[in-house]
This record gives C-alpha cells, structure tokens and sequence, in this order.
C-alpha cells in the first residue's frame, strides 16, 4: 500500500514538473511566441548525423541519380561532377588505393593536386547525403524526396567509382558504402573540439595559449597583424588552379554569357536567312517527320545554333537524340529544356529560353527522341 502511494505520488510529481517545464517559456516571456509543435521540431530536425542518425528510411539506383542530375544539378555541377563555370569540382582527385586505405594521397603536402574535390575532403558519407538532402537544388532547396536524395548520393559515388552503375543506394547498405569513401580515416578530433575534449584522461580547452595579459595600462594599443611564417602557409593562392578538367572561373572583363548569346543568336540566324543553302544541307535525311518540324526550326532560330549531324553553337540534334533516346522520361525532359533553356549539359554556353508553346515544344521533342 505504502509503495502504491510512494510511486502514485513519485507520478504525480514527475507530471506537475513536466507541466512546469512546458509551460516555462510562456510564462517567462508572457505574450511573446509560443512553444513549437511537434510536427515544426520535426521538420526543423533534418539533419543526419555521421552515425546516421536521424536517416530517413528509402532507397536510389545510380540510373534514377543519373536521370535526375542531368535534370537538376548538370547544369551547375556538370554531367560528371566536374563542375560548371563558377563551382568547383566534385569527383576527382582520389584512387582505388585512397578507397583501400581510407586517406586520399592527393590531400598529402607536395601531391600535386592543387584543388581539392567534394569526395577527395569528404569523410563521412552522411554529410554528403545530409547536405544534399537540405541545400540541394540551389534553386529548390528540400525539394527532393528521400529517396531522390539516396538516387543522386548514388550516382555521385559511381561517378567516383565508389560504386558500380547498377549500384541502388539505401539506409539498409550506406554504412558499407561508408567504409569504402576515400578520406573516410581523414578526420581527426585532436583539435580538442567536437566530438569531445577530453585527451588523454584530461579536458582541455578548444584553443591553446600560456600568455596572459595582467594590470593593462589604459593607454595600452593593441594592434593585429599577420606574421610572416602565416602569410605564404598554403603556397601562392593566386596561381593555384585544378587539374581535374579545365580551370573554372568567370570572366569579369567580359559581358555576362546571357548577354553574349543574344547577340550571337540573332547574327547566326540572319547568316542562315542570308545562306539559305546551308539550311538546306543542314536538313535531316532519313528522320520521319523532318517536314513537321523544320517550319518550327526555321521560325524560331534553332538551325542557327544546332547543326542536324554537325556541332554548331551547340550541340547537333543527332547528338542530342543519341543522348536522350533511351531515358525514361526523355520527352518531358527535352521539352522543358526547349521552352526554360540552360546551360551546363553541353558547355559553358547557355541556351537562352525559347518562345514556344508547350504543344510546340513536345513536337520538337517526340521528333528527336521517336522520329529523328
């Protein structure tokens, strides 16, 4: 009986506390805010940590990442993650020897791999999902679902034979895929900060430091400066460039690559009305529905940039349904890529937006990925 009473108190104790700890920060801040609900702590709570905690179940294949990336991360990163104009690299620098040891050589003083990529720095393959899954795309962040997320975290490791092509990505198997990052031995804790301060037996503080500065005289300046063994600790910043791919970086001399198409477009297309013959050898042989769609082709410039068999400004049209031809959702994709245009896919060249209906739009498509 007596214990009955104990645990009932013990309860009801533990209640009123709880009541108390909730109704804290109204009372402590009267007619400011309000405590959030669950369901906002969840969709706050996102992040994964490097024990993967906190991922969500799901899984993607390498193809599902490929098909996405060329829709919404080529034109910024590039077909194979070696970057745009502007961003750096995310694949290269690393070795099947860097997979087996788990430290990247090329991160090493004297290797001579100036720029470093994502999967050369990356040591825990939760981050990589975690960032992708909050940040990515630039343009829609969290617009992904989790298991869009897994698909293009997939298709980034194949990119960097991590895994193979036919590889499907899941929270079932990602702690194996863990084991096979390049840099995934590359963190340290000896820094004494997360995830802990305690080294050997004793906790120490986050920064070191014996000077300490007592009875300051009030006409006392205090100047900074940066010392001479600093200054030149990382080499000539100013001459270091990547070596996977073509340096990247926008020149500031020259007028935004928007603009420079919308001049170049207009002139290619008075050279084809001035050439009407090299419209005519640039006409399709052997593709159905050639006479449909030239009149669209014509009208609306496309023949002054894309040559049928031949690279012009931008890609050939056969190069284009070679590429598209056996993806899945090739017609919407296409489509869309006509009418919003881009940049990315093919070069550092943008396609500026085209003036066409969707119904327009859809035949240029079904005629490269069905007739062409």
């Amino acid at each position: 009986m007596f214990n009955c009473l104990k645990s009932a108190l013990v309860l009801a104790g533990s209640c009123l506390v709880g009541a108390a700890i909730a109704a804290g920060p109204a009372e402590k801040y009267p007619g400011i805010g309000r405590a959030a609900t669950p369901a906002e702590v969840r969709a706050w709570d996102i992040d994964v940590r490097p024990d993967f905690k906190g991922l969500p179940k799901g899984q993607g294949s390498v193809r599902q990442g490929e098909v996405l990336w060329e829709a919404q991360c080529a034109s910024c990163h590039g077909s194979f993650g070696e970057s745009a104009e502007i961003f750096t690299p995310i694949v290269g620098g690393t070795s099947a020897q860097d997979m087996r040891t788990g430290r990247v050589d090329s991160l090493l003083p004297g290797a001579n791999q100036p720029q470093r990529t994502t999967l050369m720095k990356v040591a825990t393959l939760s981050t990589l999902w975690d960032y992708i899954n909050r940040a990515m795309p630039w343009n829609a962040p969290k617009s992904l679902t989790a298991d869009e997320v897994y698909a293009v975290t997939a298709y980034i490791l194949n990119l960097g034979n991590i895994v193979p092509a036919e590889f499907t990505l899941s929270d079932t198997n990602i702690r194996e895929v863990q084991e096979r990052l390049p840099n995934r031995k590359g963190m340290t804790t000896a820094h004494a900060m997360w995830p802990g301060r305690e080294l050997g037996g004793q906790i120490r503080p986050d920064v070191q430091g014996s000077s300490c500065v007592r009875d300051c005289k009030k006409d006392v300046t205090v100047k900074s400066f940066l010392p001479d063994y600093a200054r030149n600790a990382h080499g000539q910043l100013a001459e270091q460039s990547r070596l996977v791919g073509a340096s990247r970086g926008a020149d500031t001399s020259r007028p935004p690559s928007e603009i420079l198409i919308q001049k170049q477009v207009p002139a290619l297309a008075q050279q084809a009305q001035a050439a009407p013959e090299k419209v005519a050898n640039n006409t399709p042989t052997g593709a159905a529905g050639s006479n449909a769609v030239m009149p669209l082709l014509q009208k609306n410039a496309c023949i002054a940039c894309h040559g049928m068999n031949n690279r012009m400004v931008g890609p050939s049209f056969k190069e284009i349904a070679n590429k598209y031809k056996d993806h899945a959702d090739a017609l919407n994709y296409l489509s869309g890529k006509i009418r919003d245009g881009g940049q990315g896919v093919w070069g550092n060249i943008p396609m500026p937006p085209q003036a066409l209906s969707e119904v327009e739009s859809r035949r240029l498509a079904q005629w490269l990925v069905k007739e062409f």
